[in-house]
């Protein structure tokens, strides 16, 4: 209606952020977590919403505070209706109650606020007040003459200039004066005395967990307490525990199998198995010590299996069967139950990746984590420590801690999955869940426990080889800087370049001049004699230590590495691995080059690389629909060599490993934001020679 009467009415005001729009639906689903209702009403505003709500509540009997900071609310202010207005940058709160909004204005009735406000006028509404006029002045005048038209019948009171002002805008600001003016009739059908609060502690603490609200849930705890009145509502948890008490620390009572019979009721208790399991040392890679199999989730009961009854005949042949099962990690599990002849082919869920499908930036995924941050549970956090950090004598055995810690394990996949299930659903991640990450796990336990065959002979005379090349060139820079010293100490390095050599200094850093390979760089010209070789001595020695002694020291009794692979770590989605990464052998330099030569196939097989083409810059050349791009993709050709041939000004099948090298940088760094100044560092060149590139590749 404000718009019909005033159609310049906002007309000023900027859209609202993208980031703002974008984020409502979040917002939205914060505000249902509280159970706080939304109230929308067609051709009304907020405030009108507001004040309507405000003097029905009144009528009802109700005390009502307004949440707002904005000054046109003080016109609904009375003994029962008052603002709250939030602290500002660490301030405190306000009360604003009549006789705050009087003093505030000078004024002795709310109502005046609206003639006030009219005529000082509202800059972010586009609504003009009279010219000259501010809160002062408006009060003053307010005061004298009690209302906004009684002011302006006096007009021949006032100075010449005022006298004009006021006659000019009389019929505009009376016109402000009932845009100004917030409904108390809006539309609204909501029952006030449905608007209890009554936050669903389940659901807020899964928004907060969304949103990485790290603290929040503590503190929404702790501020509802101070609510007499208030209980928090929780739905029953999606799991059979729903008759426990929750906000509890669980612990699961275990008993210990004896037999193989125990072991094999244990294992058949359920349609469905939730697992866990504990060793002597790493997860997969050490001694298993035995499983924990949830009895009774109602009741905490878990049995412990130890591995002894684990090689029976009769359980061998169960869990290689239709096992079914449930894990947190499972994959640890399956590698380890390989090695004894136990091939896991049943698992319907693993919690751990579930929790990272839903959110892949977390840092941890430990099943108490993803217990806490999906229920209103948290586990029992077993450990075989006093608070010196020392053994504690009067703790069970070893055996117990790791049947206990396995236990409340188990428990917890019991407790989270039916939740992580219907999460996945409502994410619309299922199908990505069952399709990529699920399938993925034994085939990464297979590959771990299997490994990757290295010819130790190979690598063995890589080693000897670098080594040597380590030794030639230690013994040349020791000649040319005519004294002996240690090539990794920055510290006598410092010394000979900037103290004896005197060389201009680049950056620097809290001990001094800098030694970094980057301002090493720009040291080349000045000694290229001493420069050139350690920077060779320092790639050379890098190798020699990372992959030939590292790669040596991790080489097992089969003559295969074992590695670890992990799709809980990456954000992207993509594998990392460790004990040892083999993401990062070497392929950039020559000499690095030669380590994946000792990598070698078992007999009568083949090395198969498989890799996504470019797939970075596909998406782009569709997203940005550039017939460049899309022309050479479309012609499969060589994206890279072609943004080489164009960049350098040479024919295609002129461009070196190098040129080929430097426009792949060009193209990735592009796309993620680099700039000349990135380019120019990442190729170690001049910022105009990189602007030159840049340049030639647009």
């Amino acid at each position: 209606e404000r718009h019909t009467d005033f159609a310049d009415y906002k007309a000023n005001r900027q859209e609202a952020p993208e980031d703002l729009i974008a984020s409502l639906p979040d917002i939205r689903k914060i505000i249902e977590g509280f159970n706080i209702p939304l109230i929308e009403t067609d051709g009304f505003e907020a405030d009108d919403v507001i004040g309507t709500l405000a003097k029905q509540a009144e009528k009802e009997g109700y005390e009502v505070f307004m949440v707002t900071p904005d000054k046109d609310y003080g016109q609904l202010v009375s003994e029962n209706i008052k603002i709250y207005k939030p602290p500002y940058q660490g301030g405190d709160f306000e009360i604003i109650g009549p006789k705050e909004v009087c003093e505030k204005w000078n004024i002795k009735e709310v109502s005046q606020v609206i003639d006030i406000l009219a005529m000082i006028g509202d800059a972010v509404d586009n609504i003009p007040g009279i010219p000259g006029v501010g809160e002062k002045t408006a009060a003053k005048l307010i005061t004298k003459y009690q209302n906004i038209e009684a002011v302006f019948d006096h007009a021949d009171e006032q100075t010449p200039k005022l006298k004009q002002a006021l006659i000019e805008s009389r019929e505009r600001v009376l016109r402000n004066a009932k845009l100004m003016i917030l409904r108390r009739d809006a539309p609204v059908t909501v029952d006030i005395h449905s608007l209890t609060p009554a936050p669903n502690a389940k659901e807020v603490k899964e928004v907060f967990a969304t949103f990485e609200f790290k603290t929040m849930y503590a503190r929404f705890v702790e501020a509802t307490k101070h609510f007499a009145n208030l209980e928090l509502t929780a739905e029953p948890a999606q799991s059979p525990s729903a008759e426990s008490l929750e906000g509890s620390s669980i612990s699961a009572q275990v008993e210990t199998c004896k037999s193989s019979k125990d072991a094999l009721s244990a294992l058949q208790r359920n349609e469905v198995s939730d697992l866990a399991a504990a060793w002597l040392g790493d997860a997969g890679r050490s001694e298993l010590l035995g499983l924990a199999v949830v009895a009774n989730t109602k009741k905490f009961e878990v049995s412990w299996i130890p591995s002894s009854l684990l090689i029976h005949k009769d359980i061998k042949e169960l869990l290689n069967g239709t096992f079914k099962f449930r894990a947190h990690n499972a994959k640890p599990i399956m590698r380890s139950l390989q090695a004894i002849g136990i091939d896991l082919k049943e698992m319907k869920l693993d919690t751990a990746i579930a929790a990272y499908l839903l959110d892949p930036s977390e840092s941890r995924y430990e099943i108490a984590q993803v217990v806490s941050r999906f229920t209103n549970f948290e586990i029992s956090q077993l450990d075989s420590k006093a608070d010196s950090g020392q053994l504690n004598f009067d703790a069970p055995d070893s055996q117990s801690i790791a049947s206990g810690v396995a236990a409340n394990e188990a428990l917890g996949v019991s407790l989270v999955e039916g939740v992580l299930t219907d999460a996945l659903s409502k994410q619309n991640l299922t199908k990505l869940y069952q399709e990529i990450e699920h399938p993925l796990v034994r085939v990464l336990a297979r590959m771990e426990f299997l490994g990757v065959e290295i010819n130790r002979k190979q690598l063995n005379e890589i080693n000897v080889r670098l080594t040597a090349e380590c030794l030639r060139l230690t013994q040349l820079l020791h000649k040319v800087a005519k004294q002996e010293f240690n090539l990794n100490s920055p510290l006598q390095l410092r010394k000979i370049l900037y103290d004896d050599k005197k060389l201009t200094p680049g950056k620097k850093n809290k001990t001094g001049p800098s030694t970094d390979a980057a301002t090493l760089e720009k040291l080349r010209d000045q000694w290229p004699e001493f420069i050139e070789p350690l920077l060779e001595y320092r790639e050379v020695e890098k190798l020699r230590s990372t992959y030939g002694e590292g790669l040596l020291s991790v080489v097992e009794g089969d003559s295969r590495i074992h590695a670890t692979f992990n799709q809980t770590v990456a954000r992207t989605g993509r594998l990392s691995s460790d004990q040892p990464n083999l993401h990062n052998i070497p392929v950039r330099s020559e000499q690095g080059k030669v380590f994946r030569t000792a990598f070698v196939p078992r007999k009568n097989c083949q090395f198969l690389v498989a890799d996504y083409n470019q797939i970075e810059l596909r998406c782009i050349a569709h997203l940005a629909n550039d017939p460049g791009l899309i022309e050479a993709f479309n012609n499969n050709v060589d994206i890279h060599n072609v943004t080489a041939a164009n960049v350098f000004g040479v024919a295609t099948d002129k461009v070196t490993s190098e040129q080929r090298s430097k426009a792949k940088m060009v193209s990735y760094g592009l796309a993620y934001g680099m700039e000349a100044y990135g380019l120019a560092q990442r190729l170690a060149i001049g910022v105009n020679e990189a602007s030159e590139i840049l340049d030639a590749y647009f």
